[in-house]
């Protein structure tokens, strides 16, 4: 049992473990760079240590950093959040040898699973289907010859091909490869990007699934047990980078679906894995799905399945920390309903999703039943260059899949925020549009450029605008006084 939890993390997901944290009686320490000091989760924790300047290598990934603050304010426990290091086995390891506790996996399982190859490996030992691929592969002119005998030999294993690195996934290090001819400059670049990104140069190669759906599995694991809450569909993504999430899947057939939670709530018990954690598959036209990957820490949309079970996915994490079992059994978790979740960045998306931090001068979320907002920001706050753009996680739940996405939309359009360029109208495009209506789209779809938003020329919103105002008062304007329009121009 611990009594004290420092949460290795920023923002709104910082926030959120405190809070719950709190419900569950454990004093909590917050730790901040320079540019994070009157952040919300600085004012919601017991305590708050500094750990550097703004720049995350010299803070919320210095592992040095933390380790003192943890022993400055005798912490016995920590959760990584997401990002940063939760998914660190170095990280892990140094609390265990330290005998403070790590809220999410032991250290080997999380460097299994960090391993992509490895993973692959362990879970086509439990029975998991996996894409069909290669080992690790370094050596260029090596790799070059294996791959292109692979593709000769093996009748599953053809063009168009994927690169990944094998140590990390978010698209760094991914390269698609339609031929040949194109496999060496891409095999160069994707081990330059790996090695920049994560310390290793080596590849493996998968086959390409055509118009794929991403869909993953929310699991939790006491060492003995493990159970799963259902899916979320996460194939809406720009750059390998999720935009929009929905539990349940609106297009996984039952069948599918209970056969893919049962396999991975399996595996998870197969690992002895000791926390919640994340199945990752891609799922092709045909329904035929296979493990991408496992997350080894609790994902940025999990609220989606909180909303469907009525799970605190958070709080299990923690108990099962401490070393409680899991007091749940799998038919105790029912699903009900439908959720969605966006993430409001400050971005434009009209300029190829360029990031857009700065000043909030004006932000007010609207009150609305089924809706949940996770984030830190309020009127005045500033979202830092330093750190993802993130303003704020919304998910919504309701009775069904149609009401929750009309009560998204509204809920996005009442929402004020003033200062900042953002991708608002973006995420209402996607859920207005038809293929998201059907549920029927894929990993690819938000690449396509006929669809995505463009705003009016300048002038002519000014236009309307000062007609709009012109109508409404009925204004004469030499003989009228200055409207607001006319005012704010002045």
């Amino acid at each position: 049992m611990f009594k004290k939890i420092l949460v290795a993390n920023r923002s709104e997901i910082a926030l959120r473990v405190i809070r719950t944290a709190k419900e569950l009686g454990l004093k909590t320490v917050a730790v901040y760079s320079e540019a994070d000091q009157d952040s919300a989760h600085v004012l919601a924790a017991d305590e708050a240590v500094c750990i550097g300047p703004a720049e995350s290598k010299d803070s919320y990934l210095s592992i040095e950093k933390l380790m003192m603050a943890i022993e400055k304010t005798g912490a016995d426990a920590v959760h990584p959040g997401y990002g940063f290091l939760s998914e660190r086995a170095a990280f892990a390891k140094a609390l265990e040898d330290k005998g403070i506790c790590f809220i999410g996996p032991r250290s080997e399982l999380i460097d299994l699973m960090g391993d992509k190859v490895k993973a692959r490996k362990k879970m086509q030992e439990f029975g998991v289907p996996v894409v069909p691929g290669t080992d690790a592969l370094e050596d260029l002119d090596e790799a070059e010859e294996i791959i292109l005998k692979k593709v000769k030999t093996q009748k599953d294993f053809k063009f168009p091909l994927l690169i990944k690195s094998s140590g990390g996934g978010g698209g760094k290090g991914m390269r698609k490869v339609h031929e040949a001819a194109e496999l060496r400059p891409a095999l160069e670049r994707a081990q330059s990007e790996s090695l920049q990104a994560f310390g290793t140069p080596l590849v493996f190669v998968e086959r390409y699934i055509e118009n794929p759906r991403h869909i993953e599995i929310q699991v939790l694991g006491d060492g003995k047990n493990a159970l799963h809450f259902f899916e979320r569909e996460c194939s809406l993504q720009r750059r390998h980078q999720k935009v929009v999430e929905e539990a349940l899947s609106p297009s996984l057939s039952e069948a599918t679906r209970e056969k893919m939670s049962d396999i991975a709530a399996k595996a998870t018990k197969q690992l002895g894995y000791n926390s919640v954690g994340t199945l990752e598959f891609i799922v092709s036209p045909e329904e035929d799905f296979y493990f991408l990957e496992m997350n080894t820490r609790i994902q940025v949309e999990h609220p989606v399945t909180e909303w469907i079970t009525g799970s605190d996915l958070i709080r299990e994490q923690i108990l099962v920390a401490q070393g409680h079992s899991i007091a749940l059994k799998q038919d105790d978790i029912l699903r009900r309903g439908h959720a969605i979740e966006v993430r409001l960045y400050a971005e434009d998306a009209e300029n190829n999703f360029m990031p857009r931090p700065g000043k909030i001068h004006f932000l007010r979320f609207p009150e609305w039943t089924g809706v949940r907002v996770d984030s830190t920001m309020a009127s005045g706050s500033l979202v830092s260059s330093h750190y993802d753009p993130m303003i704020a996680k919304i998910s919504c739940w309701a009775p069904d899949r149609e009401q929750c996405r009309q009560r998204l939309i509204h809920f996005l359009r009442e929402t004020k925020i003033e200062g900042l360029v953002t991708n608002r109208s973006f995420l209402i495009q996607i859920l207005q549009s038809d293929f998201f209506q059907s549920g029927r789209y894929h990993t690819g779809i938000l690449e396509k450029q006929d669809w995505r938003p463009r705003s009016k020329d300048r002038s002519e919103i000014f236009a309307s605008l000062c007609l709009q105002d012109y109508l409404r008062r009925g204004a004469k304007l030499y003989s009228e006084p200055l409207s607001t329009w006319q005012e704010e121009s002045i």
